[in-house]
């Protein structure tokens, strides 16, 4: 009796992850420059050196996030930190959390990371800010993964140089890497910048949404077919932690508004026609 063939083994089921720059789309500012008062208190900054990179980080808030801004503000930032002891600034951090980000996180920010959760998917937070800030913000939002910038240390101090610097074309590699690890379907997954300098990353996904967007990004979106949304309404970290009937309320709206405008967004891009890729796409 001939033997019956074994039979194939099933394919590997492809999960669904959402990829959300941190700064200016899931807080309405500088992560790394928002702990400069912490910091100064806890004797690790000086008034100069604050006030240096207050000038770097307005210049970004202001601007955008071009290569040239967000390349002196990651100079100065470097800088700046030689020498920090690693654990003291994870324990100012860790202390000072709330009151160095809130009230600088987006309702619909939010909403959008309950939404993808509800809906099984896996939320990455990806960042140019050194992992031990995004890292605590991260756990806070309940992200599953992080890709962040790493400093090099040296004796439990940070030598000013960087091991890896989440920015650009290093953001896209790190998704495919991170991809490859987990398990997830690119091309089901989704990602969120308000910069033009993270088109890799939005065009690594199958849905790249520009949040906010700056001018150059706002134009690359209307080429690619990317969405295009507007966050505006803060709400406190704390209130994430401990929500009161009213923040669920609150939330809950906001969340029923972002999926209206996500399911408009897939019915008007069936139609809409589609620019030439770029070279990041």
């Amino acid at each position: 009796m001939t033997p019956s063939p074994t039979p194939d083994p099933a394919p590997a089921v492809l999960r669904t992850a959402a990829f959300f720059d941190l700064d200016k789309t899931i807080i309405a500012t500088s992560s790394a420059s928002a702990f400069s008062r912490p910091f100064l208190a806890g004797g690790l900054l000086t008034r100069r050196s604050v006030a240096r990179t207050g000038l770097a980080h307005l210049q970004y808030l202001l601007g955008g996030a071009t290569a040239d801004r967000t390349e002196r503000l990651r100079v100065q930032l470097s800088r700046m930190v030689t020498g920090w002891d690693v654990a003291q600034v994870q324990q100012i951090v860790a202390r000072t959390l709330h009151e160095s980000i809130d009230p600088m996180v987006y309702a619909e920010a939010v909403a959008l990371i309950a939404e993808h959760h509800a809906a099984g998917h896996d939320v990455v937070i990806v960042s140019a800010s050194g992992s031990e800030i995004v890292e605590p913000i991260a756990a806070l939002l309940g992200a599953d993964h992080v890709v962040a910038s790493r400093m090099s240390v040296a004796e439990g101090r940070y030598t000013g140089e960087i091991d890896f610097y989440a920015y650009g074309e290093n953001k896209a590699q790190a998704i495919r890497e991170l991809a490859a690890r987990e398990g997830y379907d690119l091309a089901a997954s989704s990602a969120y910048s308000d910069s033009i300098t993270d088109a890799p990353m939005l065009g690594v996904v199958g849905h790249g949404y520009a949040v906010n967007p700056d001018r150059a990004l706002r134009r690359l979106a209307a080429q690619e077919g990317w969405g295009v949304l507007t966050f505006q309404r803060p709400v406190r970290l704390l209130d994430l932690r401990r929500p009161t009937g009213q923040a669920v309320v609150v939330v809950a709206a906001v969340t029923g508004a972002v999926v209206a405008l996500l399911v408009w967004r897939a019915l008007t891009r069936t139609t809409a026609p589609r620019g030439t890729p770029s070279p990041n796409g």
